[in-house]
């Protein structure tokens, strides 16, 4: 997909060197193409504040965090608490599984390699959060539900499971396939989107995209290559999450503290909104007092049931974690901030709009608290490319008519942006109060579930001149794949050589088939190359697997 501006603005910036990295702080600079973005184009936007709660000084904490909620979230005198989100249960009960450490441990803030995950409960999404029990040693949890009904809570380097949200749990551990493919920063710092069939899609820190079928069966690595935007960074917390549109994905930048917002159609290729996603500053009260925390880490995303992001939940520090001593006036919390979910849409062209075409409607649905006949500011409204209405361009409304209780609007299709590869055009505008509206819709002419094709390295045999190659080719998608073609090139004396071309037959989702063909070449002994697997469907390119390799040392 065509990478916005701004990514190739950023990538020619020059950051600090790495001998800064102690300073734990660093300035990156904006494009200056993100001073015209429009209310709703960051990811950040759509943070809300913070309802009112019980407003206290008497507390740890830096100047810049006092007076605050002391309900919201998670904290206490005893201990300091990081990362963790939220489940809702069938007892109606909300329950966040965070991990902590005692305050008065000798290593302050450096103690978390030894963090405890505690099950804690609320009757509402924001706190105040109790303990109900201990789980066990695990540090940055995440909890998710898989298809069987168990619960599961990641941890680094292990996982809970149990049958109840209340235990008792068992530890167990992850298995990886990387697939021949590099695993970038290790496996830590996991984030997990159930798919449509139950299956999970996995990001780890370093950026790699794994599918597990059941969640807790084998996790394979798809990418050769991180999925993040393609900028410096020193990237960690990402959160990935699914609604019924698209997938979600938050990166942050813990030295510059600045987060990235990604979208996907199908979890492996992802495209890079510009603007914030979050930065310090994000913790805003109605009055408009801000929670000034030093670092904003950890981010995780509470659901409503059509899986929009209703709600962030932070890891917050009042100061750099190594000023974070025993016992002293720094530590860290939770906390919860909402998020404007957006509104329901549904985009009733049935073809892609071209050249000739003069109107694009759109159906707004009516929801509970939500008239969209009486409650939106019809003039503000623009549609289109997520690259046009993100600036303030995009389709102007011509009209409105009513759909029982929903909203259709018919819009000028002059402007809009759509390509054939824009999966979620947007809309953004305002309620008649001024607050921001916005949301997404999928497209009709696009198939949103497709076979995900991916090939292992070759195995490379030598038979006189020739050199008879075998490669094992799987289907990680939940559909039955269509015919493809599988290319395999090396660059020799700096050209591109194709090997050989072959059919991948029809596979089943997770199912595999092991391709062969001869080249009419022979490697040279000892010599490295550089390969690319390539797989085709409909002459589209589907997947590529880049490495280097030198083939008389292989089996």
């Amino acid at each position: 997909m065509k990478k916005y501006l701004f990514i190739k603005l950023i990538f020619c910036v020059c950051f600090l060197t790495p001998a800064y990295l102690l300073a734990q702080i660093t300035d990156r600079p904006r494009p200056a193409e993100w001073k015209q973005l429009v209310e709703g184009a960051r990811f950040r936007d759509r943070l809300l504040p913070m309802p009112k709660g019980k407003l206290s000084s008497d507390t740890w904490g830096a100047k810049g965090v006092l007076p605050r909620y002391v309900d919201n979230g998670i904290e206490d005198r005893t201990r300091s608490y990081w990362g963790g989100n939220i489940i809702l249960g069938a007892d109606k009960l909300y329950h966040l599984y965070v991990c902590g450490w005692l305050e008065s441990s000798a290593k302050g803030h450096a103690e978390w390699p030894h963090s405890i995950v505690y099950h804690t409960v609320s009757n509402n999404s924001i706190g105040p959060f109790k303990i109900k029990d201990t789980i066990g040693p695990g540090h940055n949890p995440e909890a998710f539900r898989i298809k069987d009904g168990r619960y599961v809570i990641y941890v680094i380097d292990n996982y809970y499971i149990s049958n109840s949200l209340n235990g008792p749990w068992e530890r167990k551990k992850f298995d990886f396939d990387k697939r021949d493919r590099p695993i970038i920063e290790g496996l830590s710092n996991l984030t997990f989107a159930q798919r449509e069939d139950g299956s999970y899609l996995m990001v780890c820190r370093g950026g790699g995209a794994w599918i597990s079928k059941t969640g807790i069966s084998s996790y394979n690595q798809i990418t050769d290559r991180r999925v993040y935007p393609n900028v410096k960074g020193e990237f960690e917390d990402p959160v990935i999450w699914r609604d019924h549109i698209q997938y979600h994905l938050i990166v942050n930048d813990w030295l510059g503290r600045i987060a990235f917002y990604e979208r996907s159609k199908d979890g492996i290729n992802w495209v890079t909104d510009p603007g914030e996603a979050y930065t310090p500053g994000v913790a805003v009260y109605e009055d408009g007092q801000v929670e000034d925390w030093h670092k904003f880490e950890r981010i995780k995303i509470f659901q409503d049931k059509y899986g929009r992001a209703i709600q962030a939940n932070f890891a917050v520090i009042d100061t750099s974690k190594a000023d974070d001593k025993a016992s002293d006036r720094h530590s860290s919390k939770n906390i919860s901030v909402p998020v404007n979910p957006g509104v329901l849409l549904t985009m009733l062209n049935k073809v892609q709009p071209t050249a000739k075409t003069k109107v694009i409607q759109v159906k707004i649905a009516a929801e509970k608290g939500f008239d969209p006949q009486k409650d939106i500011d019809i003039k503000s409204l623009r549609f289109g490319a997520s690259t046009e209405v993100n600036f303030g361009r995009g389709s102007k409304v011509l009209s409105i008519q009513k759909s029982g209780k929903d909203l259709i609007v018919n819009f000028d299709a002059k402007g809009n942006g759509i390509t054939s590869e824009e999966f979620a055009p947007k809309l953004i505008g305002k309620y008649l109060s001024g607050k921001l509206l916005y949301g997404y819709t999928r497209v009709p002419w696009l198939s949103y579930n497709e076979a995900i094709i991916s090939a292992r390295k070759p195995v490379f045999s030598a038979n006189n001149n020739n050199t008879d190659i075998k490669v094992e080719v799987e289907n990680f998608g939940q559909v039955v794949s269509k015919k493809s073609k599988l290319e395999i090139a090396c660059t020799v004396d700096n050209e591109k050589r194709i090997l050989g071309i072959a059919e991948v037959p029809v596979l089943q989702p997770y199912g595999k088939t092991m391709v062969q063909l001869t080249a009419d070449f022979a490697f040279e002994k000892g010599k490295e190359y550089a390969f690319s697997v390539t797989v085709l469907t409909n002459n589209t390119k589907v997947s590529l697997f880049e490495f280097k390799a030198t083939p008389s040392k292989q089996p």
